[in-house]
């Protein structure tokens, strides 16, 4: 049977998995693809760090031993970060090289460039495994909603703020003692900025909005929020009131223009998201003709994320053997413009700190009205004699009538915002 040779870059918890995979797996993946994967070759820092575990494999510090090999004609970079792993994803495809990479990071911000040099060089750039993990989201958006019109994609697309908010709202866990826990189990670096300010979701929401409407946003697009000044109290208030925290990415398409956002949101307890627990993704896709779909998975892990390189690498198998390869991985382009402040509508919850006399009440209820905003649940949590704290949950507003809120608490200078979240209505 005639051979694949693949080389890699990198041979961290993903790149074991992928050779794992290829290894455990290669009688179905010759009967699949007709062909015999071997990984040939792979760059890492340190080879007597991989020596012993990967000892059929030849390791090198040499990149260019990788990308230069005329035996390969398939490349798997899942190095991470944005350079080196530019500048070697970009030599590959400049030397006829497909490139299959899980960089979620670089093709958010330079995706679009890559796209081009890989349909310039006439060859594959895929990267299934760069949003939710195990999920195959990307190549179904591509195929099965290729007709259909996406109106709408949103969901839970970090693993790691997912299990801290699970622990947090099921066990009371402080943000920090959450946070410790991933740590410890591996689900956060040690630094988890990206992570738990949004920052991370907020890529896989660029990388899915390009797939869902055709069009490239950018991160100062995006409205950006994370988990770490979460309310404990919120928590415990959104729970007697019927509805779970939960950080929330979504794509929405508005009257023509996009909407995209990543922020902590409330979630009905009845909602299909409400059930997502732990370390697990899930994405609801909303097409004008199927309704909506939804699909769950775990969103990170070395099987799972290695599962959807392999994906890719099989898929890439079978272009080279039909001679299609440089065809975009998504071909579909369109441009839409942001939508404005005043078009993206939504409930949303408000927690407020009111001085405990007469009359104060009757002052938010005059902001809310002077904008337009009406309520639908008003809960008086607690009181120190001095202040109370004050629950409102609206009806549907404009994020601009909400902005406009804002501005006249602050102005007002005796009532204080203490929190703010969208509220996600439930599914129909």
């Amino acid at each position: 049977m005639e051979q694949i040779k693949i080389g890699m870059l990198g041979l961290g918890t993903v790149g074991s998995g992928v050779v794992q995979i290829i290894q455990e797996h290669q009688e179905k993946i010759s009967q699949i693809t007709g062909r015999h994967l071997e990984v040939k070759r792979v760059a890492v820092r340190n080879v007597a760090a991989h020596k012993d575990e990967f000892k059929d494999i030849e390791l090198t510090t040499d990149v260019n031993a990788v990308l230069n090999d005329p035996e390969i004609p398939i490349i798997v970079e899942v190095m991470g970060s944005i350079q080196p792993a530019m500048d070697y994803i970009v030599q590959a495809l400049e030397n006829g090289k497909n490139v299959v990479t899980a960089n979620k990071d670089l093709i958010a911000q330079h995706g679009s460039e890559l796209v081009k040099i890989a349909k310039k060089n006439n060859v594959d750039l895929v990267y299934e495994a760069s949003v939710a993990g195990g999920i195959p989201i990307l190549r179904t958006i591509v195929n099965s909603f290729a007709a259909d019109q996406i109106e709408d994609v949103k969901g839970i697309v970090n693993g790691t703020t997912n299990y801290i908010m699970t622990q947090m709202v099921t066990k009371g866990m402080t943000y920090q003692a959450a946070l410790k826990s991933a740590q410890e189990l591996g689900f956060a670096e040690s630094d988890p900025t990206n992570d738990v300010e949004g920052i991370d979701a907020a890529y896989k929401m660029i990388i899915l909005t390009q797939f869902a409407y055709g069009t490239n946003v950018k991160l100062s697009d995006l409205t950006v929020e994370g988990i770490s000044k979460i309310d404990a109290a919120d928590i415990k208030q959104a729970r007697t009131m019927g509805y779970t925290m939960k950080l929330v990415g979504e794509s929405a398409e508005i009257n023509g223009q996009l909407a995209v956002s990543v922020a902590p949101a409330l979630v009905p307890l009845e909602h299909p998201l409400a059930t997502i627990q732990n370390e697990n993704n899930a994405v609801l896709v909303k097409g004008a003709a199927v309704g909506t779909t939804m699909f769950v998975g775990p969103g990170a892990g070395k099987m799972p994320t290695a599962n959807s390189v392999l994906s890719d690498i099989i898929a890439v198998t079978k272009n080279i053997i039909l001679g299609t390869t440089g065809n975009t991985f998504n071909g579909y382009r369109q441009k839409a413009e942001l939508a404005t402040p005043d078009m993206v509508v939504a409930p949303y919850y408000l927690a407020l700190k009111i001085p405990d006399i007469p009359g104060q009440l009757l002052k938010l209820t005059h902001i809310l009205t002077e904008a337009d905003t009406s309520v639908k649940q008003v809960v008086q949590t607690e009181t120190d004699g001095e202040y109370a704290r004050v629950v409102v949950i609206t009806h549907k507003t404009s994020l601009a009538k909400l902005q406009e809120i804002q501005k006249e608490i602050k102005a007002d200078g005796a009532i204080s915002l203490i929190s703010c979240y969208k509220v996600l209505e439930a599914s129909k």
